[in-house]
């Protein structure tokens, strides 16, 4: 054990050093599989005599290998028993002794553990925590709350369940009343040591993370212990929020300390409560909004008290929603609100200005609407639009005298007052706009009150026209055409596009790239019909230009993190490309080098998931609209990059390259498989491969591409054998179930039948095996669906008797329990219509051809017909694929957790059976010619079956 050890802590400081850290990190790997590993990491993270990085190091590697392998997907210990023992005994004590940047990723090791564990597998946990808690030692009181806090924060985000609430009923029975005890000896040790800065600073810390938990228990329900507390826990609340102690205060005017963080938790503890508990915590409100007055009207313009102002805006805002309310609704209050509260911190500060020069792309990222940034002017913004909402005149009249007022100071001398103008247009932003406006759509409301396109003719359109206009009114004259996009006219658009295709020029970066967010948004636009705003063949004209452009400024400085740090380029870039579609073919070389040199740099250290995902979004456009006329270009060009990332395993990339590759050969679908894929398609029938969950959705597409390719090869080398077994592995997980079907239905689609006469028994076996042991709604439907798929096929040796007689291998005559309990009954919920087309197919032939249904099943043929019935009465009709490629709101997409679907080369749905266009016809010439193949036996068995209302039903797709 011991040399096992030194060997890690070894392997874990090379890790550190950039020259040997991927193959430091390939031996850690392999060592993972060993038992023991884990607890060996916690040894060296106990151990105080390594280097502080070594145990941080160890720390990390812990909770990566936790998250991943502490059970498998059914909830499963993938980890033998006695380590999961261990590691649950040892934890706890261990994070309460090491310091908090440890803690924190024992933290989150433990949260993971808690996801699967807790409460049923680990119920000693919470009496562990509390019986830790001490009345006056910060230092462990720290680490128990730590990992507390670790645990209920997961409680935050999800819906109410009856499996929820036990887990925090569990808890509250246990915590809550030391919870309380704790809050008061917390107090009571700061109030002792108010002239002991250290003392001081790790009991605010205690109450910080008191703060948090008390969140964290309220968030779901209102527990009964601190309702009956509430006046006691609202008093020492209150005497914090309003607390000073300079032993406290940062010298740094930029950097939170300790109070900001503890009154900005305050803060998000009071908005819940006024939103949720306001009956019981309504009598406290008075004290508090006083206070968060007095604090607004006196707190200094210096940054860090920025997290502090945002959060007390955002309070009085959850007040503004409330009856409390009332007290704003006049004339005189409302001055003071706009004059000292709003006005202060909707106006530019030096520090702005500073961001703006020297942080530009953080200037965006915060001040770019839909961006979830605590700032100080987007809190100010909110609080004045939720008083509009319910004194909407008021507000407004009042609010338009200091716009007029403001912009009356620029006139005066526009070279120095540039910033009056800039409130003037922040604040009549905030008024203009009705609800929140949102990144994907801009404002969608205006306030009926004021003239948008009145302030944008006389105070707009010359910043955006003019030359010597201050930098940042230039940006707002840019983000009031992005924010009102959808109130300007389409004739006003086409004027103003070439204006902001000229910004792109702009040589300050908060200009271009403003001008870059403002017309990808503007190729987006569409019209009532649909049609886009700004003409196609305008943008094709300057398409040349306009990416050489853009491309120039993603590369004008060659680091890794340098080119990927701006990702409103690269969304730009690609929704140019979406825009013109094939009119990029002219230009497609050009396009394609950009990229190719793109993605051998960043490959080395990506750092943008969101602009990794608008480059291989951008990548997949031009395949999808240049890659059926130029494929071998495509494919000789990619090939190189492509197959670096996979040699490499650059973890982001892996699963857009494998979707690009499949996308590349489905634009060129004739011929065999290209040598190079064949070389890949031998590796991806590696097992480890798969074993990535972010990679199987992207392997899947990619492996139902090659398929079609290289049937003769692929059975003459014996690879069906593999393929199954990927199938097998997929089949058994509840995650990849789907992708199973789509691989297996692909496999049966273009092998010949003789190559998998042998297999089939087994292939219904293992779906039978996971109907019976776990089944879920979408395999019960997948399963249907399979059904279909293979009883519709009889020209390729299938159909339902070959389902009958393979299903008989299995068990004997397990086919009818099937058939009546869930084909029959649950086929009309198929949601696809390619699979409700198919299921018409299906049952059809088994009307017209099936042998079993006429001399085994009799009764089956019967109840066949009544659904065959039931699905045409609302014919399914697969849609006409479409052109248009959804546009995805990248704030909702997960990156990080491995896969990531590419909407520009997603592969369309495909109609099974496209030489059907009628269905309804399709169904009565069908059992008319099986009727005359098999001499007239449909009609007779028609007669002896159907009830005379099945038969009428019938006789109209007969006639």
């Amino acid at each position: 054990m011991a040399d096992g050890i030194a060997e890690l802590s070894q392997l874990l400081e090379a890790s550190l050093d950039p020259r040997h850290n991927k193959q430091a990190e390939a031996a850690i790997t392999q060592k993972q599989t060993q038992p023991g590993f884990s607890l060996q990491l916690l040894q060296i993270v106990q151990d105080a005599s390594k280097p502080p990085t070594l145990r941080l190091s160890s720390a990390l590697y812990f909770k990566n290998f936790v998250k991943r392998n502490w059970v498998d997907e059914n909830g499963t210990y993938q980890l033998p028993e006695h380590e999961v023992t261990a590691i649950k005994r040892e934890l706890i004590g261990l994070m309460v002794a090491v310091p908090p940047n440890i803690q924190a990723q024992l933290g989150e090791a433990i949260s993971a553990i808690a996801d699967s564990d807790f409460w049923e597998r680990w119920d000693t946990l919470v009496d562990d925590l509390i019986s830790r808690l001490t009345p006056d030692n910060p230092v462990v009181n720290n680490g128990v709350l730590r990992v507390a806090h670790s645990i209920f924060k997961r409680w935050r985000p999800l819906f109410r369940s009856d499996d929820l609430f036990t887990e925090i009923n569990h808890v509250l029975s246990k915590f809550s009343k030391p919870f309380l005890t704790l809050l008061e000896n917390t107090d009571r040790v700061i109030s002792s040591s108010q002239n002991n800065p250290d003392a001081l600073k790790a009991s605010f810390t205690t109450l910080e993370l008191i703060v948090k938990i008390f969140y964290d228990l309220s968030c779901q329900d209102l527990p009964p212990d601190f309702e009956d507390n509430i006046a006691a826990i609202a008093t020492l609340f209150h005497k914090y929020l309003v607390y000073d102690n300079p032993a406290l205060h940062t010298d740094d005017e930029s950097e939170s300390g300790p109070l900001e963080y503890v009154k900005a938790g305050i803060f998000e503890a009071l908005m819940l409560y006024v939103q949720k508990y306001e009956d019981v915590f309504g009598p406290q409100l008075g004290q508090f909004v006083e206070s968060t007055w007095g604090f607004l009207m006196s707190v200094g313009l210096e940054t860090k008290y920025d997290i502090l102002v945002s959060k007390a805006l955002q309070f009085l805002t959850s007040v503004a929603t409330t009856s409390h309310a009332e007290a704003f609704n006049n004339q005189q209050v409302l001055v003071q609100i706009i004059e000292k509260v709003i006005l202060p911190n909707l106006t530019l500060r030096e520090s702005d200005v500073e961001l703006f020069e020297d942080e530009p792309i953080e200037f965006i990222r915060r001040d770019l609407e839909g961006s979830d940034n605590d700032t100080r002017r987007r809190a100010a913004t909110n609080f004045l639009r939720t008083l509009m909402s319910r004194y909407e005149d008021l507000v407004t009249s009042t609010s338009k005298t200091y716009v007029d007022a403001y912009l009356q100071d620029y006139a005066k001398n526009t070279k120095d007052n540039w910033k009056s103008k800039d409130t003037a247009v922040y604040l009549f932003s905030a008024i203009a706009a009705q609800g929140t406006a949102t990144s994907a759509q801009g404002v969608i409301n205006v306030n009926p009150n004021v003239d948008v396109l009145g302030f944008f003719q006389n105070n707009i359109a010359s910043d955006l026209q003019a030359d010597d206009v201050a930098p940042i009114l230039k940006v707002d004259s840019i983000k009031f055409l992005y924010s009102f996009r959808n109130q300007l006219s389409a004739d006003l658009w086409r004027a103003a596009f070439p204006l902001l295709v000229n910004h792109l020029g702009n040589s300050n970066y908060v200009i271009h790239t403003y001008a870059a967010i403002a017309v990808e948004r503007a190729l987006y636009l569409t019209d009532a019909n649909k049609n886009p705003v700004i003409p196609k063949e305008q943008v094709v004209g300057v398409s040349r230009d306009l990416l050489t452009h853009l491309f120039k400024l993603v590369t004008q400085q060659t680091a890794p993190e340098k080119i990927q740090e701006n990702e409103f380029l690269m969304k730009c870039i690609m929704r140019v490309l979406i825009f013109i579609r094939d009119g990029v073919l002219p230009v497609y070389e050009l396009v394609l080098n950009y990229f190719v040199g793109i993605l051998k740099v960043i490959r080395h250290n990506p750092s943008n998931p969101r602009f990794q995902y608008f480059l291989f979004e951008s990548i997949g456009a031009l395949i999808r609209f240049a890659a059926p006329k130029q494929s071998s270009a495509f494919e000789s060009k990619l090939y190189e990059p492509f197959s670096l990332i996979l040699q490499e395993n650059v973890e982001e990339f892996v699963p857009y390259v494998f979707q690009l590759f499949a996308a590349l050969l489905e634009a060129n679908p004739s011929g065999g498989l290209p040598d190079y894929y064949r070389s890949l398609f031998d590796a991806i029938l590696m097992p480890t491969v798969w074993e990535s969950r972010g990679n199987v959705p992207a392997l899947v597409r990619l492996i139902s591409a090659m398929i079609p390719r290289d049937v003769q090869n692929i059975v003459a080398k014996n690879q069906i054998e593999p393929i199954l077994g990927i199938f097998q592995k997929l089949v058994s997980s509840k995650v990849n179930e789907s992708y199973a079907f789509e691989l297996i239905e692909c496999v049966i689609a273009n092998f010949p039948i003789e190559a998998l006469q042998q297999y089939f028994g087994t292939i219904v076996q293992l779906m039978l095996t996971r109907l019976s042991n776990m089944k879920t709604e979408n395999f019960q439907q997948r399963f249907i669906a399979f059904y279909h798929f293979i009883s519709a096929r009889q020209e390729k040796g299938l159909g339902a008797d070959f389902f009958i007689t393979t299903s008989d291998q299995v068990q004997h005559d397990v086919f009818k329990p099937i058939y009546l309990t869930i084909i029959l009954p649950e086929t009309q919920k198929l949601s696809k219509t390619t699979d409700r087309k198919t299921a018409v197919v299906s049952f059809a032939k088994t009307l017209t051809d099936s042998q079993a249904f006429v001399d085994r099943y009799p009764k089956g043929w019967t109840f066949t017909t009544q659904r065959l019935i039931e699905l045409l009465v609302n014919p399914p009709v697969p849609a006409a694929a479409d052109d248009v490629i959804a546009d995805q709101d990248v704030d909702e997409v997960g990156f990080g957790v491995g896969f990531t679907q590419l909407n520009t080369c997603k592969r369309p749905p495909k109609d099974p059976f496209p030489e059907i266009t009628d269905v309804k016809a399709w169904v009565g010439q069908h059992l008319k010619e099986g009727n005359a193949r098999h001499g007239g036996r449909i009609v007779k068995l028609v007669q002896e079956r159907l009830d005379p209302e099945t038969k009428g039903a019938l006789a109209q797709y007969l006639e």
